[in-house]
């Protein structure tokens, strides 16, 4: 091992105590005091961060944190798990971070997830000696996420790894399980992401894409790695990725909910209402792709023939977050994520004439869907499934900013839009 290595491998020094830490000032604002926060559990920290506004203010106690936008979440990967993004270039210097709040605001993302599958991507490029947190604290950080985080983290994704994160690997090899370590993948260019998530749906920061872009260059032209190959032409009977109106008009008889929906949610809701944790499974990539070939080609899809229920609900989702454009539509995107302010006994009202306002083909889609959910969450003593699960499962796939990934900040709002949205169904959709 190089000097330059034990160098780097070397402890940190300590950094100050969280008292002191300091944050750069924004503005002429004053930072309100941390107290609040230490020491909270993980469920109130997750409830904080699911109540957050569209960009939490300034005197939410975790701003300090959200602001630098180091955690994201960015919908679905092509399994059907959530995608869990880490970006370390974001990492501010040492005395600008308060680590351990970090780590309780990667915990309070994690709790409103782990119960599903779940995937993480984490882009090494950025990380520096002035930002890097000490072993200590990594080591720490693996110890307290526990089984109930380890169990349906399906797979770690380390992009543009070093020999400092290969290392690291190894020395803490008698604290990782066998079973976690063969979830760990090295990721050496963004192109090989593609298998596991379309990067398009993923806020890759420009110094990363740089990074990237500096590697293949390096690279003699035998061994560049492939590029991501361009869109095809969507075939004649595109259904994956098609807007609603187009596929209305395509279809026989000028039925406004597409043939996707009408499938799966006709399959689940005979035979899936009483499968635990449906939604919350990952299903077999190379099905998945098979049944949206054979939808795209224009032919008929048997699932009751299949009986996979978690392939049909992946299917769902899929076909939802595939969409050029949310269900809910980006002209709903700030009514949505504002929502939270109207009061409560005028949300039912509110939010029908939100729904009301859809084109038909989006109004007859989304009331076919909650319905179906509505179904869903009757079982919820069986499929564990509640309104409130249904919201962290679905809210993400039914609407987005226009860059795709959001904010942690969004997704509480929008979650809570989908939740009150099932909770009222039967007032909004009278």
């Amino acid at each position: 091992m190089s000097s330059d290595l034990l160098v780097d491998l070397a402890e940190d020094p300590p950094t100050p105590q969280m008292g002191h830490l300091k944050l750069s000032p924004m503005g002429d604002q004053e930072w309100p005091p941390d107290q609040s926060s230490i020491g909270k559990s993980e469920t109130d920290i997750s409830q904080r961060l699911a109540a957050g506004s569209p960009h939490l203010s300034w005197d939410h106690p975790y701003y300090d944190i959200a602001r630098h936008q180091i955690i994201e979440v960015a919908g679905d990967d092509n399994f059907g798990r959530k995608v869990i993004v880490f970006n370390a270039c974001r990492m501010p210097p040492h005395h600008e971070l308060d680590h351990h709040k970090l780590l309780m605001y990667l915990k309070g993302t994690l709790d409103q997830y782990v119960e599903s599958d779940y995937t993480l991507i984490y882009f090494h490029h950025g990380l520096t000696s002035e930002n890097k947190p000490s072993l200590s604290w990594v080591r720490d950080a693996y110890k307290e996420f526990d089984r109930k985080y380890k169990k349906n983290i399906k797979a770690l994704y380390i992009v543009h790894p070093t020999m400092f994160i290969k290392t690291l690997l190894i020395l803490f090899k008698p604290l990782i399980s066998f079973k976690f370590g063969r979830k760990i993948n090295y990721v050496s260019y963004l192109s090989e992401l593609e298998d596991v998530v379309k990067c398009e749906q993923l806020i890759i920061p420009a110094r990363v894409r740089e990074y990237d872009n500096k590697l293949r260059a390096s690279l003699k032209p035998a061994t560049q790695p492939p590029v991501s190959p361009p869109r095809s032409p969507p075939l004649p009977n595109q259904v994956f990725g098609v807007p609603l109106a187009l596929l209305r008009q395509r279809s026989p008889d000028g039925d406004p909910v597409p043939v996707v929906m009408r499938d799966t949610i006709s399959f689940l809701s005979d035979q899936g209402l009483e499968i635990e944790g449906i939604f919350r499974r990952s299903a077999n990539v190379t099905l998945v792709k098979e049944v949206q070939l054979r939808y795209n080609s224009g032919e008929t899809v048997g699932f009751r023939e299949m009986e996979d229920y978690h392939l049909a609900a992946v299917i769902l989702k899929t076909f939802l977050r595939e969409l050029p454009e949310p269900l809910l539509t980006y002209q709903l995107y700030n009514d949505v994520v504002n929502f939270g302010a109207v009061p409560s006994e005028n949300q039912a009202e509110a939010m029908k004439a939100l729904v009301e306002s859809l084109p038909e083909e989006n109004y007859a889609s989304l009331r076919h869907l909650v319905t179906f959910l509505a179904q869903v969450s009757n079982y919820s003593d069986v499929n564990k499934m509640t309104n409130a699960n249904l919201a962290v499962v679905f809210g993400p796939n039914l609407l987005w900013g226009r860059d795709n990934a959001m904010s942690l900040s969004a997704i509480g709002p929008i979650n809570n839009f989908t939740r009150t949205l099932l909770d009222q169904q039967d007032l909004v959709f009278t």
